[in-house]
């Protein structure tokens, strides 16, 4: 079993892709941590050594920023735009979409579900 970067990787899938399971490594960057380490991408993760697996968890430990220290990085830089008051981090703030898309329709994913209000409806008084 194949443990970098604190994920467990798939076994029966080839390297390139049993890297981008690691939060912050898409497939170009695993291609480059895997010609770094003189690792084949097309090896299963099942089938490899557990040199070539310390050679991939030494390239990234030194050279790329993943898992929780990413996150970390990534959630500091948005509560940053909040505090300074930022355009982007007024639309974090709001839950709105924060790259410049239309939300006068769509935008359900930022903005939840719709919240209708039905026409006509009496309130009930006692």
């Amino acid at each position: 079993m194949a443990r970098i970067a604190g994920v467990d990787l798939p076994q029966n899938k080839q390297v390139w892709v049993g890297l981008t399971y690691i939060y912050g490594i898409g497939k170009s960057s695993s291609y480059k941590v895997l010609d770094e380490a003189n690792v084949p991408a097309t090896t299963k993760v099942r089938d490899l050594t557990e040199e070539e697996a310390q050679r991939i968890r030494q390239v990234i430990q030194n050279s790329v920023t993943v898992e929780g220290d990413l996150r970390k990085d990534v959630t500091q830089n948005i509560k940053r735009l909040m505090e300074i008051g930022s355009y982007r981090g007024v639309r974090h703030r709001k839950g709105l979409p924060v790259r410049g898309q239309r939300t006068s329709t769509n935008a359900r994913t930022r903005k939840g579900p719709r919240r209708l209000s039905i026409a006509g409806k009496k309130k009930v008084t006692k």
